[in-house]
Parts: C-alpha cells; structure tokens; sequence
C-alpha cells in the first residue's frame, strides 16, 4: 500500500465529501471519529515501523469504521451551525472587538482557510473586507481548492500571501510530532510581513494574524504539552497571542505574527504524567 507521509498526515483530518443526508447524534459522531483519528494515529505508526502489514490491517479497520467518507459525514456535522460548531465565529467576534470588520480597506485582506469545510461560515460573510481562499485535502464543493497545504506552492510574490492563515481543527490531525511543528513553521512562509501592509496599521487590524484552534485536552490535558510550552513554540516563530478563549471542547487563539522568527529547536519533552493523560506533542525541528 503506497502511502506518503505527509499526505497521510494531513488526509487523517478532513476525508472527502460525505452525502448531506446522513444523520447522527453527537455520540455517534464523536464515536466515529474518535475511532477514526485513533485508527489513524496507529496506521501512520505501524508505517513508520515500516509494518506495511500492520498498516494494511488498519486500513481495513479504518472501512469497517465506516471509512472516510462516514467520517467526512460526522465532522462536517460536527461543525455545523446547528451544533455550534463553526469556529470562525470566534474570529469574526474578536476582529469585530478590534474594529476590523467595520471598515472596507482598499485591498481586501487576503484569508486563507487550511482545512475548509464549508463556503458559508461566518469569516465568509464580509466578501468586501475579507477575500477567502479554501483549501482542504479533499474539496466539498465549488470555492474550496483540492490541495495540500503542505505542498501548496510557496508565494512567489507578495501578491500570493496573506494577511490572515485559519488553521482550525487540523494540527491535531496531523500524527506525528514533527509534521506538526514543520506544519507551524511553514505558516510564516505564507504571511505577508508586517511593513508590507501600511494601511493595516491604519484601520487597527491585528495583521498579519493567525487564527488557530486546536481541542483543549491536546494542551490542557498532555503529557508533552501545555500552554506555556505551546506559546513558546509560537514565539519562536514571530506569533504573540492577543486574544484567547477556553469552552469546554476547545482552546481558540488569535496570534499576530512580527515576522521574527527564533531558530530554536523544541524537542519532545516529559512536561507532567498523571493517569489519564495523552500524548500529544509538536517538536520543532
């Protein structure tokens, strides 16, 4: 089975479009991926042991799972407005705070949505002030781009990066500790720096800016990682936070990004071990 490593590690979160008619409650949808992400998580180590058997079983569980496209299924639903699931809704309230939804700039901010999952979220209402780009590994309709954002061309002019990178509920899906930090690092190839942007200045919009969620047990409740160390990791990479928020399921952040970055390795570190805890990590190589 040819499987390659980075699109694995992106493909374990946003599968193909699923049919819009299927229902499920919120326990079947949490059952079935949460099933699927560990499914995941153990296909990508036993690839990573070189176990193409062991690989290929999972595989084959992952089906019986009802495969990506069930999965597809219940994230979609799981971040329909219906659930209160959409988390750009959390990015409009808080660039409403600062006054950046309120006036038309010249040149509309350039956004781009890494893992997209719909057209009609609430960032995508402001056409005038906010120019959207989609992309996710598996397109679910007219306006977002089939596409790897890890092997997404590199801009070739200022014209081709951006004010603003949504990254929502897609770190977590990558499984391996280092695709994670060299998923971080390669945001800042995308951002525009901030002297390139004058008039940002003017209308008192945070940019450039990341907007990133991730589920809270990955920093509240981790054996390799807290907040502190997750800030860390940031401000080596030029993000300072401005804005944050803890619900019950999920950590938001909203980081302006300086365009200083720290050439500082993170490796993977014992942070706190208590029963019940995960694992889950970002090394910075």
């Amino acid at each position: 089975m040819a499987i390659r490593k980075k699109q694995k590690a992106l493909s374990s979160g946003r599968p193909p479009v699923a049919k819009s008619g299927e229902r499920m409650s919120s326990k079947q949808t949490r059952t079935i991926i949460r099933t699927h992400h560990r499914l995941q998580k153990e296909q990508a180590a036993a690839l990573k042991k070189g176990d193409i058997q062991k690989a290929e079983e999972i595989q084959k569980a992952i089906e019986q799972n009802g495969g990506i496209k069930l999965y597809q299924a219940a994230s979609k639903l799981g971040q329909s407005k219906t659930r209160g699931g959409d988390s750009s809704k959390v990015l409009v309230e808080w660039l409403q705070q600062m006054g950046a939804l309120k006036i038309v700039p010249k040149t509309p901010h350039r956004l781009l949505e890494v893992g997209a999952l719909s057209t009609e979220n609430e960032i995508s209402k402001y056409p005038k002030i906010i120019n959207m780009t989609r992309i996710d590994l598996n397109s679910q309709g007219p306006g977002i781009e089939q596409q790897d954002f890890m092997e997404r061309p590199l801009p070739a002019s200022r014209d081709d990066m951006f004010d603003i990178i949504s990254l929502s509920l897609v770190l977590n899906y990558v499984p391996e500790p280092v695709g994670r930090g060299e998923m971080l690092k390669r945001l800042t190839k995308f951002l525009r720096l901030p002297q390139e942007s004058p008039e940002h200045e003017a209308d008192g919009t945070p940019l450039p800016a990341l907007f990133f969620v991730l589920p809270l047990p990955c920093v509240a409740n981790s054996r390799y990682l807290d907040e502190e160390n997750l800030l860390g990791i940031m401000a080596d990479l030029g993000f300072e936070v401005l804005k944050k928020k803890d619900t019950s399921k999920l950590c938001y952040y909203l980081f302006q990004w300086s365009g200083q970055i720290t050439r500082r390795k993170t490796p993977k570190r014992l942070i706190r071990d208590k029963a019940g805890m995960n694992n889950f990590c970002i090394v910075v190589d």
